[in-house]
């Protein structure tokens, strides 16, 4: 269907079923005289093919109601996904029937076929595209005839023509941006400006980049944003508002983190009394100094979040405020919001309140610093650093033993994921990826922080007035049976788990498998069957947690939804009624939950795509060596390999024994002429084949396949 065809489609769309005449048509299509007998040839041909019809010399769509417009949210080399703009049915696109649309654009589209049990979306065409998308895209530059080119990332698998280059001169093998400058019929038809050029595909540093542009991930603050921050580029707080808070600056109070944070929001003090401990967590004041509706405000709520990749850090707020008057240094007056709790010797929450402070933290700790005072192992040098409050390291180990103990006790599932940590040398290509270490110093900051943000969210239920709740809802029913059905077929007993399963059901059925060798899986298995967590201004409560009440209080430095409940809490604080609070929040916390819900899982894909691209740089100076890993996946494509420290690469099928395959179950390959069974968990040793640090691609192949039986 030619482009005129189409821009006829969505003219008649548009007309709905009042239809238009051809002179209407030329009009509104804006086609000369000269034209129109070319026009009423498309229309008789498009008659003669069932698309339209004509009545009375009105030209209307056959079958109106069989339409939709939707949006385009993803295409590849071979086919894309729609969204129904109406209510939000996902339709899968092969790519001959795209129309060359694009993420992003407004399109004229129909159903073809209902889902089945074979596929999970239902499908559709592209008839017409009605808004056309501006979305940059991603590719590598390649050389066609001695003529320079963009190879898309994802579009399509041909080159496509630069119609504009932009500033910088393009070299091959350049990592580029780009727009669709001439739209085809197709999508190899197309023609590009090129955006930005980020230097060699090859650098997982380059790719980052792209990706963080082309998906509106702004690295740079927008000037605005910045001459706000300058004012409060500030060392001290402000005497007149220290005279107002409670003051907090002689309590033995400091800072647990990471050796390279420089955004503290979090500080804690404990002591134990005769009925058990107090605890106090201390978070940055941030909302003092981002107020509502300034630039910086704006900015945080569009950014919904920070972002951590490798070696980089996209921040929410400007490092002069989050590295600045808003963390919380050592030695330093610093304004924070105080979660002041009284816990009994059991572990419960006997009461807290929330105050406004200044607090003066004693020591920047250090997680790795704090296990070794826990585990006797710290020299003198260390000792000498936490001498000012060395004393309560043994105390908060106490209580967070017990808080642990408490929430297990309440069946709160046990998930072990190994976190990647990325090393990156001074130029910040990737040398190394290891496992992240989660010692007993991170669980202790942990515990502390579940009961903080308890607190916030119990305090919101009590007093009803609007929140930005992190709420956790059960699995499905569809869940909880592919659950059962998945760990027999891995041959571990599902102990009963079904419609109505808890979070304790999960938990043991984790805990009972602590020692299998299926242990990875068996998380990774459970953690799939859970619900994204997600905000709401809704308490639903919290599965995995196993807590009616919960919010994300301590970390406004970094979260647009704490630094949301933290300007609530303040109003409350200073003894706004209710019904105000009511009047000036119930608006802005639903738009904050969902602002930050989606930021949260844009934040997610980002840093898990980044990942990739430096695991595949890590990989590239690996090629042709042998590395033990497990089978994490199957898929009717290959195979998907996890090695010990996380880096995961596929075995394609073509590598396989030959055989026509099939998935069973979601874990079990099988199908090899031979009889082989690939099952996830299975203990592998495998070659790296083939790295594609521009994709993000690691391809393995079995080593001495013949010793798998």
């Amino acid at each position: 269907m030619n482009r005129r065809k189409m821009n006829i489609l969505a003219a008649l769309y548009k007309a709905d079923e009042k239809g238009l005449t051809e002179k209407e048509l030329a009009k509104a299509l804006e086609i000369p005289k000269k034209g129109e007998k070319k026009m009423g040839d498309d229309l008789a041909e498009m008659k003669k093919f069932g698309d339209v019809t004509n009545k009375k010399g009105v030209w209307r769509l056959k079958n109106i109601r069989d339409y939709f417009t939707a949006t385009i949210t993803a295409v590849t080399p071979r086919a894309g996904f729609m969204t129904e703009n109406e209510n939000g049915v996902e339709y899968f696109v092969r790519g001959r029937d795209m129309k060359g649309a694009i993420p992003g654009d407004e399109v004229l589209a129909k159903k073809t076929a209902d889902a089945d049990e074979f596929h999970k979306s239902p499908e559709g065409l592209v008839l017409a595209v009605l808004k056309e998308s501006d979305t940059l895209m991603t590719g590598v530059i390649v050389s066609e005839n001695g003529r320079l080119m963009v190879m898309p990332d994802k579009l399509c698998g041909e080159p496509l023509f630069i119609a504009k280059t932009g500033t910088k001169p393009l070299k091959v093998g350049e990592k580029v941006a780009f727009s669709i400058k001439k739209r085809g019929e197709r999508h190899f038809d197309h023609t590009v400006a090129i955006a930005d050029a980020f230097g060699s595909a090859e650098d997982a540093k380059s790719s980052a980049e792209a990706y963080m542009l082309v998906n509106g991930l702004h690295t740079e603050f927008p000037d605005e944003v910045l001459a706000e921050t300058a004012k409060l580029d500030i060392s001290e707080p402000d005497p007149d508002e220290v005279a107002r808070r409670l003051d907090l600056r002689g309590e033995p109070i400091f800072t647990i983190d990471g050796a390279d944070t420089k955004d503290i929001d979090d500080a804690v003090s404990i002591a134990k009394t005769d009925g058990g401990y107090k605890l106090g967590v201390h978070i940055a004041d941030v909302s003092h100094y981002v107020k509502k509706g300034s630039e910086l405000d704006k900015e945080a709520f569009y950014r919904g979040t920070s972002i951590y990749y490798a070696d980089r850090v996209v921040p929410m707020l400007p490092k002069e405020l989050s590295n600045g008057i808003c963390s919380l240094n050592p030695n330093v007056d610093r304004l924070a919001f105080s979660c002041l709790m009284e816990i009994s010797a059991s572990g419960k929450l006997l009461s807290y309140r929330f105050e406004k402070t200044v607090i003066r933290s004693r020591v920047k700790g250090v997680y790795s610093e704090v296990n070794k005072i826990l585990d006797g192992t710290a020299d003198s040098a260390v000792k000498e650093k936490y001498a000012r409050v060395i004393e309560r390291i043994p105390i908060m180990r106490e209580l967070a033993l017990i808080l642990e103990k408490n929430r297990i006790e309440r069946g709160s599932p046990e998930i072990d994921t190994l976190e990647p940590k990325i090393i990156t040398d001074e130029n910040g290509i990737c040398v190394d990826v290891k496992v992240r270490e989660r010692g007993t110093a991170e669980r202790i900051i942990e515990e502390f922080m579940l009961m903080a943000n308890n607190s916030a969210a119990a305090l919101a239920m009590k007093e009803k007035i609007p929140f930005v709740y992190r709420v956790h809802e059960p699995p499905t029913v569809e869940k909880l049976t592919l659950l059962n059905e998945t760990l027999t077929a891995l041959g571990i007993d599902p102990q009963g788990i079904g419609e109505k399963s808890a979070a304790g059901d999960l938990a043991r059925i984790i805990a009972d498998n602590k020692n299998s060798d299926k242990y990875n899986v068996i998380n990774s298995i459970v953690l799939r069957t859970m619900m994204k967590a997600r905000y709401s201004e809704e308490p639903l409560g919290h599965y995995g947690l196993v807590m009616p009440e919960y919010a994300h209080f301590t970390s406004p430095i970094r979260r647009y939804a704490d630094l949301s409940i933290h300007r609530i809490l303040t109003d409350y604080v200073y003894a706004l009624s209710n019904e105000k609070l009511c009047k000036k929040y119930a608006k802005f916390a639903a738009e904050s939950a969902l602002r930050a819900s989606n930021t949260e899982l844009s934040a997610v894909r980002c840093e898990r795509e980044c990942e990739n691209f430096y695991m595949a740089e890590y990989m590239k100076k690996h090629i042709g060596e042998e590395f033990d890993g497990f089978i994490s996946g199957v898929s009717p494509s290959g195979v998907f390999v996890e090695l010990d420290n996380t880096v995961e690469g596929m075995v394609s099928v073509s590598a396989l024994p030959l055989g026509e395959y099939d998935v069973q179950h979601g874990v079990i390959l099988t199908g090899a002429a031979n009889g082989q069974v690939f099952t996830v968990g299975d203990k592998v040793r495998v070659k790296c084949v083939n790295v594609n640090v521009n994709g993000g691609f690691i391809d393995f192949e079995f080593a001495r396949l013949e010793d798998r039986g």
